[in-house]
């Protein structure tokens, strides 16, 4: 299985462009978040109509999985908290999307939504006690933040990470999980695009500007994950018994182009 993994793309429909010009290379795309832009001048409800036909379109070339980020929050539940009730209606595309689970051969993706406050806090274990006991050969969470104490939610400056997500990596010990938030992790001395917690790799992409998302395929065939960006690109070999530092790309991989 071929997945890629962009997330924090914030209204930036070039870089949707993008990823719809080449999710049809893909087996699954995940799109872990942030969609949208607060700070945009285009309106919010403008901005989730043109995001909401970018997933439908992406979705009809590939298997299409996203969940909400920070920047998505358009509704109130009954405790006052905010979440994201416009990305709930990807579903009528076959779009999985937050609290879903979807099963792809032997692998498990269990997709979390961004959480506001204690009460979205305590919906978020039931997902993992509903998926755990399925019978899979990976699992794969999709949860926007990255956790705290990773080099993946390091900003330059200070951990930025999601304290209860590492708590449940080290409870339920998912194969991967796929995340975004902090944009600078892969940029910064002390940072990464990839950790690994235990058995649990965790990936955060990271952001850039420019026409290309930063990005990371990862092939569950051959056990590689890759990272692009401007800045180059390095890998990282699954299936070794501890993780090894990146390696810089200096040619693209057989696999990459079949």
């Amino acid at each position: 299985m071929k997945c890629l993994l962009v997330s924090d793309i914030h209204y930036d429909l070039k870089q949707y462009d993008w990823v719809l010009n080449h999710a049809a290379s893909f087996d699954v795309v995940v799109l872990a978040g942030d969609h949208l832009d607060i700070s945009s001048p285009v309106d919010l409800r403008s901005q989730i109509t043109v995001i909401q036909t970018y997933m439908r379109r992406i979705g009809a070339k590939t298997r299409l999985i996203v969940c909400s980020g920070n920047h998505d929050l358009d509704a109130r539940n009954a405790a006052g908290e905010k979440f994201a009730r416009w990305i709930q209606r990807v579903r009528q595309f076959g779009v999985p999307t937050d609290e879903d689970s979807l099963a792809l051969g032997n692998t498990l993706f269990t997709v979390c939504p961004w959480w506001d406050g204690p009460e979205s806090c305590r919906q978020i274990p039931p997902l993992f006690e509903r998926d755990h006991p399925v019978e899979k050969a990976r699992w794969i969470w999709v949860y926007h933040g990255p956790p705290s104490n990773s080099p993946t939610s390091w900003d330059g400056r200070k951990f930025f990470g999601d304290d209860e997500l590492l708590g449940w990596i080290e409870q339920y010990q998912p194969d991967i999980v796929l995340t975004g938030h902090i944009h600078q992790s892969p940029f910064k001395k002390g940072g990464s695009w990839v950790d690994r917690i235990g058995n649990t790799w965790v990936f955060n992409a990271g952001r850039q500007l420019g026409p290309t998302p930063c990005h990371i395929i990862i092939n569950t065939e051959v056990e590689e994950a890759l990272w692009f960006s401007l800045r180059g690109g390095e890998s990282v070999v699954l299936n070794q018994p501890f993780m090894q530092p990146p390696t810089e790309l200096t040619a693209l991989p057989g696999w990459l182009t079949k």
